[in-house]
Parts: C-alpha cells; structure tokens; sequence
C-alpha cells in the first residue's frame, strides 16, 4: 500500500541460523529492530530466516539487496565452525573474506586485557569481506560490519542491540509513521466491503484490521496509518463514519411485511 507521494526507505531483516528453525532458540532481534525501524521511519518490507547454509544465505542477501535500501542481518559471525555468515556475505559480493587487521588489533588487545589466549577460533570473529566497514560492538568488541547496503551484525540480543543502535544514526530515514487506533464493535464480516472502499478511497494510507474475540462476540480494532496528519484524519473520519453507519443500520428495526 502507498503511503506517500515521495519515495520510501524500505528495509528487509535476514535472520541467519539452524537453531531459529529448529525452534531451539527464539527469535528477539527481528521485533526489536522492526521497532527501531518503524520509528525511524524505514519501511520494513521483508523478513527472512534461513539455515547456516552457504547457497542459502547467498541466495536470499543477493534478492533482499537489490530490492530494498538496507539489509540488516543477525547471527552467523561467532568463532564456531557454523558461524559461516562472513563467507557467505563475501560470496554474495564477489570479495574475498580476509582477518580484517583492524578487527584482529581490536580482538587481540581485548584478549590480551583478559589474560585470555587469542586462538585461532576467536581470530575467526575478525572474519569479514575485504573493504567492508565495521559495525561497533561496545558489549564484546567483535565489530559486525557493512558492505553497501548490507549491515551483517551479532545473533546474541545484548549485542545485536548494541550494534543497531551504532548503525541507526547513520541512516536515511523517511518520513515518521502515524497511526490511531479505532475501535470497533462489529467483526470484519460485516465491515469488509466498506472498509475496502475506504482504503480505496485513501490510497496514501495504510488500514490494518485485527479481530477479536471476547468469548462471545467478535469485534474489531482498526488501525489507521499515514505519514501526514490530514491524510491520517481523513481516513479515520472515514472509518468512524462507516462504523456510526453500521450501528444506525443495526438499530433500526426493518420494517414489517405489513407496513
């Protein structure tokens, strides 16, 4: 649905990781982003989930980048055998997948602070494609990173928070979103075709409905959003005039067969 004249920031989340499918592990990061997103102003168009498979997250990065301004992705750039992200990535654009030396300084000093050894396992979180820039992670120091328009950060919630907050600032954003919410007391069967109209009517707006049901009786809440305030009014006016309609409809009593 348009809901603008001018042209919109449009995004799509790529969650990377067997454990996502498998149910083992549940998703926090694709709400929290689409959160942030929305807020912003960027049009969340697209989400996807897919295994740690190397054609498979080639596959869905090269459709999602090509289709909208940013592509963010979560999971997949730990020290493990399966963290395979940063190749994947690095295939994905034809580059090679390097020690990048600035992450590896970063991660070297960090495990130097910790008395820790800087293992040949760890070195692989400095992995990423050549000339990509990095993405901050004040949490655990690892950076995620950027290539074009693809933004490659952390699985673990703490972190890929973190570096979302970093990479938000330096985006495009659009206009911010508006909405309200209606109530309405009738189901959606009995307001679907007048509500179509609406949304015909108010192309610049979005119409979102969202049964519900209370044990017995099913109602409506109608969401309204626009990106202008006269449009948003427009519509909702709209909307709480079909529903007036309907409860003057329901109260008067049809007439007789005799009358």
């Amino acid at each position: 649905m348009t809901l603008s004249a001018s042209p919109s920031i449009t995004a799509a989340i790529l969650a990377i990781g067997d454990e996502l499918l498998s149910g083992r592990t549940k998703d926090k990061n694709i709400g929290h982003l689409a959160d942030l997103l929305t807020l912003s102003g960027i049009d969340l168009r697209e989400v996807r989930i897919v295994a740690d498979e190397e054609e498979a997250i080639v596959e869905a990065v090269n459709a999602l980048r090509g289709r909208y301004t940013y592509v963010f992705t979560s999971g997949g750039i730990g020290p493990t055998h399966d963290d395979i992200t940063a190749d994947s990535i690095a295939k994905a654009f034809g580059l090679p997948c390097i020690h990048d030396p600035e992450a590896m300084t970063l991660l070297a000093e960090m495990y130097r602070r910790r008395d820790m050894e800087f293992t040949e396992a760890r070195q692989r979180m400095a992995r990423m494609p050549q000339g990509a820039r990095h993405i901050a992670n004040p949490v655990s120091t690892a950076p995620g990173f950027i290539v074009e328009n693809v933004y490659v950060m952390a699985g673990v919630p703490q972190v890929f928070q973190a570096m979302v907050d970093a990479v938000l600032p330096q985006l495009q954003t659009g206009a911010k979103m508006l909405s309200r919410a209606i109530p309405c007391p009738y189901g959606e069967g009995d307001i679907g075709t007048a509500l179509a109209a609406i949304q015909k009517a108010h192309p610049h707006t979005s119409i979102g409905s969202y049964p519900k049901y209370d044990g017995q009786r099913f109602s409506t809440e109608l969401i309204v959003r626009a990106r202008e305030m006269d449009t948003l009014d427009a519509a909702a006016q709209a909307v709480e005039a079909m529903i007036a309609q309907l409860a003057m409809a329901k109260t008067v009593p049809n007439p007789s067969p005799d009358a």
